[in-house]
C-alpha cells in the first residue's frame, strides 16, 4: 500500500490556514477571536481556518462539520476544547486510535494512531450552520486531502452534513450509485466504487446529541468497533 508523504499532508495545511475565500466566516472566526468568552478571556484564539490533525499514514479518516467558535477556533485543532471533542477524543483512546483521552489545547500531548481527523468546513461558521456556497469552496481541501491520505481504507462520516460534503466530494468518479441508495443513519456502511474507501456513518458528537442520548458513548463505541473489524 502507498505511503502519504507527511510533508505534503504539512504543506496542505499551511495552505488551509492562509485561506480567505469564505469572507463571512473568516470575519466572524476574527470577531469571536477578539470578543472571546468570558472564562477564557486570558487565552489566545486562533480564529483561523482549521488544518486536519493525524496520522498521515492513517487508515481511517474521520470527517466533522466545522470547528466550534469557542472550541478548535479558540484552540486551533479539530475536535479540541470542547465537549464534542471531549467525547470523542475518549472514544477513540478507548478504541486504540489516541494516546489520551483528553484533548484540551495543541500542546496537550495527544497524538493520533492509525486515523486522521478534518472537518467539510474549516472556518467556524456563525450559530454552526454553513452556507451551501461556503461548502462547496471549502470542498477542495477536502479533496486535495483525501488525494494525499493515500493509505486510508474507512471513512467516518459525523454528522449528516459531513456525510453529505464527503460524498459531494467523491460521487464524480464513474459508476457511483445514486445518492438516494446512500441514505444517512447512524451505524450505516456503504461500499463505494473504483477502491474508495468503505463508508460509516455516525450522529455527530455535539453536545445537544450526547446530552439528550440520541448518541452514546456506547453507540459511538459500536461504530468505531465495526471500523476496526473492517480493517483488520
Amino acid at each position: 500500500m502507498p505511503s502519504s508523504d507527511p510533508a505534503t499532508v504539512n504543506a496542505l495545511n499551511y495552505r488551509v490556514i492562509a485561506c480567505t475565500a469564505c469572507p463571512r466566516l473568516i470575519e466572524y472566526c476574527r470577531k469571536v477571536a477578539r470578543e472571546k468568552r468570558r472564562m477564557y478571556r486570558d487565552r489566545e484564539y486562533w480564529g483561523k481556518p482549521l488544518p486536519g490533525f493525524g496520522d498521515p499514514q492513517a487508515e481511517l479518516l474521520l470527517v466533522g462539520l466545522a470547528p466550534a467558535a469557542h472550541g478548535g477556533n479558540r484552540t486551533g485543532r479539530m475536535f479540541t476544547g470542547d465537549r464534542a471533542g471531549d467525547f470523542l477524543y475518549r472514544a477513540l483512546y478507548e478504541a486504540g486510535w489516541a494516546n489520551q483521552p483528553a484533548s484540551r489545547d495543541r500542546s496537550d500531548g495527544l497524538e493520533l494512531r492509525g486515523c486522521y481527523i478534518t472537518a467539510a468546513l474549516r472556518c467556524a461558521p456563525p450559530a454552526n450552520k454553513p452556507l451551501p456556497d461556503e461548502l462547496r469552496r471549502c470542498r477542495r481541501w477536502l479533496e486535495t486531502e483525501i488525494g494525499l491520505l493515500k493509505r486510508v481504507r474507512a471513512v467516518l462520516a459525523l454528522g449528516r452534513i459531513a456525510f453529505d460534503a464527503y460524498l459531494n466530494t467523491v460521487s464524480h468518479t464513474e459508476g457511483f450509485p445514486r445518492r438516494a441508495a446512500l441514505r444517512f443513519a447512524h451505524g450505516a456502511s456503504f461500499t463505494l466504487p473504483n477502491g474508495l474507501p468503505r463508508l460509516f456513518a455516525s450522529y455527530h458528537p455535539s453536545q445537544q446529541n450526547t446530552q439528550t442520548g440520541r448518541l452514546t458513548p456506547e453507540m459511538m463505541n459500536k461504530v468505531l468497533d465495526d471500523i476496526r473489524r473492517f480493517l483488520a
